[in-house]
Formats: C-alpha cells, sequence, structure tokens
C-alpha cells in the first residue's frame, strides 16, 4: 500500500484492475492484454460470472444495515444481528395442504380486489392494486396492461407496507379501452406455484384526470436517449471477510458516464457502496462497465463484451469520500457517492470503433446546485434509473415527486427499483424526448419493510471534490489483482 497524501478534499482513490478478452482479431489488436489484465480475464470462470448478485443495501425498523439477496433474504452488514423475521400476514390459502409453509403448496397465490375494477374509467394516470394472498408467502407480483389487442406490458408491483396489497403507480395512458390482469408468484418450493387473475377491462378517458399524480413505481425506459446510452450496469468482486480469505463475491450495480470534461478519461458516477467495501474495509477489484447494456443481443449480462452495442470498459481507480470508508454502513450513507476512472486507451472491449468511453456513450452534466425539493409545482419530478437483476437485461426506472429522508438523503416514497440498480442515476429536471438531464443523486439504500429509494446529497457535501479528484489523480501504473495496491488517501477539513 502506498503512504497517504494529504491534499485539499476528503475522499480515497483506489486503483482497480480489470481487462477482458477482445472478441475479434481487429479489437485484439487494438488493446493488446497485458499479463495482469489477462491474469484477471481468467479470474473471471462461468461459474464465478453465474454467482455474482446485487449490491442491494436495506436497513430495518431498528436501524440496522443488511445486503438483500436475490431470494429475498437480508444478510447482516457490518454486525451480525439476524434479521428480524418478517410478521405473516396473508391469509392461509383454502388450498394450500396442512403444513404451509410451502412444503405441501401446490397452488398459486390468491388475487382479488383489483383495482381499477371492470369497466371503471380512469385518467392519464391511476395506481393500480391487488390483493395477493398465500400461505407460502408472495415472492413476486406482476401487472400486465395492454390496450386493445396490442402486446401486454408488465410492470413489477410493490407491497404496501406490511399489507396484502400490491400495487404500481403509472402514467401516460391515452383514451380507449384497455385491459389488465395480475401474475403472482409463491415462496413454495421448486421455484414457487404461480397464479394468475381473471382480465379485468377498463376505460381510459382522459378527460377525467384520474389519481397518481403521475408517479411511476417501477417500469421499464423505452424511451432511449442520452441516459440509455451513458448509464450501464458496473460488475466486480468484494471480499467475504476482512481478512480477505477464501474467494471474493461478485457483485452487480448501476453507474453512468458523467460529463467531465477532462482530455484524457472518462467518469462513471455511482454509489460509494459499489466502489469500497466499507464493512470488510477493502476496494472492489475487477470493475467491468457496460453502457447501454439493455440492447445486448444476448438474453441479459453474460460479460461477453461483443453481444454489447458499445463493447464493455475497464477502469482504473475508483474514488470515494474517506468517511464512507472510516464508518459502516448506515452510519455513511451521506457519503455514498463516488466515481470510476476509465482511460481513453487501453481500457475498451469487445463491440465499437471508438476506445474513448464518453465520446462512445456519451454523457450526462452532474449538478452540484442544491436541486428542486418539496416543490409546489412539479419542478421537483425526479427520475431514478438504474438495471434491475430481477428484470436483466432491461433498464427500469421509477419518477415522482422528491422529498427529503432525514437531513443528509433525499428520498423518492413509492419507487420500487429492485437489486442491481445501486449506483443508477437520478435525473432532474428530465427532458423524457431526448432522455437527458442533470444527475443530482445516485440510487443509494432502502427499508426492509416498505418502498422508497434514498439517494444521497451531492449539493452542500465533499461530492465535488470527489468528483474533482477522479479528474485529475494520475493513472496508475500498476493494477494488481487484489484491488488493495496503489491506494491513496487524502483528507482535508
Amino acid at each position: 500500500m502506498k503512504s497517504a497524501n494529504i491534499r485539499n478534499g476528503l475522499w480515497v482513490a483506489i486503483s482497480i484492475s480489470i481487462a477482458l478478452f477482445s472478441a475479434n482479431a481487429a479489437a485484439q489488436a487494438r488493446q493488446p492484454i497485458s499479463v495482469e489484465k489477462a491474469r484477471v480475464v481468467e479470474h473471471w470462470t462461468k461459474e464465478r460470472r453465474a454467482s455474482a448478485i446485487p449490491r442491494d443495501l436495506v436497513i430495518d425498523e431498528r436501524g440496522l444495515g443488511y445486503l438483500r439477496l436475490p431470494d429475498g433474504s437480508l444478510r447482516p452488514y457490518g454486525h451480525d444481528v439476524d434479521a428480524q423475521e418478517a410478521p405473516r400476514t396473508q391469509t392461509p390459502s383454502p388450498f394450500a395442504k396442512p403444513g404451509g409453509g410451502g412444503s405441501g403448496d401446490t397452488a398459486g397465490p390468491t388475487i382479488s380486489a383489483m383495482n381499477p375494477a371492470a369497466n371503471a374509467t380512469i385518467g392519464a394516470s391511476y395506481t393500480f392494486e391487488a390483493t395477493v394472498e398465500d400461505a407460502s408467502g408472495v415472492r413476486s407480483v406482476s401487472f400486465k396492461i395492454r390496450k386493445g389487442s396490442s402486446i401486454a406490458q408488465s410492470f413489477s408491483a410493490t407491497r404496501v407496507g406490511s399489507t396484502n396489497t400490491w400495487s404500481v403507480a403509472l402514467s401516460g395512458f391515452t383514451d380507449g379501452s384497455w385491459s389488465w390482469w395480475v401474475v403472482a408468484k409463491d415462496g413454495a418450493g421448486k421455484g414457487g406455484n404461480t397464479g394468475t387473475s381473471a382480465t379485468v377491462n377498463f376505460t381510459v378517458s382522459t378527460g377525467t384526470g384520474g389519481g397518481g399524480g403521475g408517479t411511476v413505481t417501477n417500469a421499464q425506459w423505452t424511451t432511449g436517449g442520452a441516459v440509455q446510452t451513458a448509464a450501464g450496469r458496473i460488475y466486480f468482486e468484494m471480499p467475504n471477510n476482512a481478512q480477505r480469505t477464501g474467494p471474493w463475491s461478485g457483485y452487480v450495480c448501476s453507474g453512468t458516464v458523467a460529463n467531465d470534461g477532462t482530455p484524457n478519461r472518462s467518469i462513471i458516477i455511482t454509489a460509494a457502496h459499489c466502489v469500497y467495501d466499507d464493512a470488510n474495509k477493502a476496494f472492489a477489484r475487477s470493475v467491468l462497465f457496460i453502457p447501454d447494456q439493455a440492447h445486448t443481443t444476448a438474453s441479459g449480462t453474460d460479460l461477453n463484451c461483443s453481444n454489447d452495442p458499445m463493447g464493455c470498459w475497464a477502469p482504473s481507480f475508483g474514488v470515494v469520500d474517506v468517511n464512507w470508508t472510516t464508518r459502516t454502513f448506515p452510519d455513511n450513507v451521506a457519503w455514498d457517492y463516488a466515481f470510476y476512472a476509465v482511460p481513453d486507451s487501453g481500457a475498451h472491449s469487445g463491440t465499437g470503433t471508438s476506445v474513448v468511453l464518453d465520446a462512445t456513450a456519451g454523457s450526462l452534466p452532474v449538478s452540484f446546485a442544491p436541486p428542486s425539493v418539496n416543490a409546489a409545482d412539479s419542478s421537483d419530478f425526479t427520475h431514478a434509473l438504474g438495471y434491475s437483476y430481477s428484470e436483466d437485461p432491461k433498464f427500469m426506472y421509477c419518477a415522482q415527486d422528491m422529498t427529503t429522508q432525514g437531513s443528509v438523503n433525499w428520498w423518492l416514497a413509492s419507487c420500487g427499483l429492485s437489486g442491481g440498480s445501486s449506483g443508477g442515476p437520478w435525473v432532474q429536471p428530465m427532458n423524457v424526448s431526448t432522455g437527458s438531464g442533470n444527475i443530482i443523486s445516485v440510487n443509494s439504500w432502502g427499508y426492509t419493510n416498505q418502498p422508497g429509494m434514498a439517494g444521497p446529497k451531492l449539493s452542500g457535501t465533499s461530492a465535488s471534490c470527489v468528483f474533482g479528484t477522479a479528474k485529475t489523480e494520475a493513472f496508475p501504473t500498476s493494477t494488481p489483482l487484489d484491488g488493495d495496491e496503489g491506494k491513496i488517501v487524502t483528507s482535508c477539513p
């Protein structure tokens, strides 16, 4: 480890090593793989890729932090206190066999109280709801919505508190005849049982107003534009213990190419917990950025850079605030912002003719000015976007008026983005026609028992200083596999 440097700013920078095989001879000739980068490539076996999970941090009612795993279970984060068992609120299904708990359950969830009901009339926006119950617990709920005979769109619903009600707020309906139905899966063994409701017909008349206020809890981003190409999936590894013994675990997050105005690099903004493991006190290694991964020609994330529209890029180092490293989640949520720096040469693999990340993928500006919040008008309407693990490879978003959560976080109370979206951008205001706007925060954390997404404040914090460091710090001459050599720590008032 290098000695610490003391300068103006409060941040930590660390060299990160990563590269991938070029998919074709031309790309390989353009980017020869060094010995140390080839070592990282060989490290990414099929088994390691398949075992990567979202780095999804959540807080329970006691204020304790947990890593939420893909199956919904909670792993203690920075402590040894087991998660509280959620109270069973589901009414036992009359179709479940004795024993419950999923062991003898062969029936799918029961679905009732669908709103809008049959023959209802709604406006351009509406909050769809349904009651979903199962003795084995409800694993997932999707609302299928279709206009006329067109192809149905699917929207992931979220549970309302500890009730059996699941909802999603949608907007953008147009006049005409529509229909919707619910598909739910329970928590029984062998992948669970699926229940499907009857199809309910309703009418849209935009002159009626409707409800929902335009809030979108979790939907696929289909507009495209600048945010589509600039945002991408980040793939990386972190240790399983502070001693760094045994294999490291693979994780996925989201990030966005930021407009940095510097000549020899591109900068990716993401969450600090996607750069530095504050529980085990180690930086990420084997980091890979895949812009616009939603348009891969594969079925999902496979780390084959040749089937992604612009290929992949390997950052050389990451920068976080030192307060993120010296504290442990959730005591450090105020500093959950970070940046990866990508050199303009030697970092690209796969498809595409340009090796410069921001020239290829484009970028969004990062604003460190105070955003609009709790406004009487719609100026505080904010989009949060990211790559959902459960919807791989779709690019997802939520959108609503922004408020605050405590003194250090912005808050989108109805946001239902799932794991993998951490580090994705908050854009305010969003020009929907061009998919562009200012990044004012990133997806940070949620609660274990309710919807909502928190984002760190970039205004009035050290975020601008951390960004400045990412733009000016010299690229390291060595990028070892373990991700801990060449660390630079800088501190200031």
